[in-house]
């Protein structure tokens, strides 16, 4: 499998694996769709074995050289060019929009280049950390295309209108320093002990109260889409169902026995 799934702890961990330069093909679209589908799944309330965080990461010495090609031209040579093209975008935003929305955090680790459609499941993780020698771009001008698995709306999210056009505009690579200073990147972590790091912070936010994390997720992505009176209008609602958790209660209980800093959760 181009993608699959693996576990470690409380984590579920997303892996693309398709040598040598994990270019998304048709088949590794199919396997990153059913992985991602999964992760839904695994995630849902009520698991006994649901993970707490997802870290989505990949093999060898790149991320991702982008989307091969051949995909975009057996489209376009095709019957019915443009009904299948917005089909295939309309499957891929779909699988975009499902990692976007789980119910625990989600973490992307960038160690090296990462072009195109890894650039945009990257931005819909909801921490995006890059290793120093990382660099992105959304290079789809070189074929005539706009990106279209939710870059540039993303991208506008996180660093602003005017960053967003540039980026897309010049088809340019831009590190992870640079990116960084736009808002795009969260950290920017060294090279040596990179994999171990965004595995740690991973499993940091994978120890923290998961209900809480869902319902931070819910507030952030409401104030980002309809404005922050709308988000305040949802706290009632979103925030005091987690007086009903065991997150929050046995939080609770153990700040109160043990003091400070040192508070546990233990629910799903």
């Amino acid at each position: 499998m181009t993608v699959r799934l693996e576990r470690d702890g409380d984590v579920a961990v997303l892996v693309l694996d398709n040598p040598p330069l994990n270019l998304f093909d048709g088949a590794t679209f199919d396997a990153l769709e059913s992985c991602v589908d999964e992760l839904a799944d695994r995630t849902a309330p009520g698991r006994a074995d649901r993970p707490r965080a997802v870290l989505v990461r990949a093999e060898g010495r790149v991320v991702s050289g982008g989307v091969d090609v051949s995909l975009f031209a057996g489209i376009a040579e095709g019957p019915d060019a443009e009904a299948a093209g917005g089909a295939l975008w309309a499957r891929l935003l779909r699988t975009v929009q499902t990692l976007e929305d789980l119910p625990v955090p989600t973490v992307f680790a960038a160690h090296a280049l990462t072009l195109t459609a890894a650039f945009e499941l990257a931005l819909a993780c909801d921490l995006l950390v890059a290793a120093e020698r990382a660099s992105f771009g959304l290079v789809e001008v070189v074929v005539g295309l706009t990106p279209s698995m939710g870059g540039p709306q993303r991208l506008a999210e996180r660093a602003g209108t005017a960053r967003a056009k540039e980026l897309v505009l010049t088809g340019e690579r831009y590190s992870a320093a640079t990116l960084h200073g736009w808002g795009v990147v969260n950290r920017v972590l060294p090279d040596e002990g990179f994999a171990e790091a965004a595995l740690g912070l991973a499993r940091q936010v994978a120890a923290g109260p998961t209900v809480a994390h869902a319902a931070t997720k819910v507030l952030v992505a409401t104030a980002a889409r309809h404005g922050v009176r709308a988000a305040d209008d949802a706290v009632p609602a979103v925030s005091g169902a987690l007086f009903g958790t065991e997150d929050l209660r046995g939080a609770v209980a153990s700040f109160l026995a043990d003091g400070p800093g040192k508070a546990t959760h233990r629910g799903r």
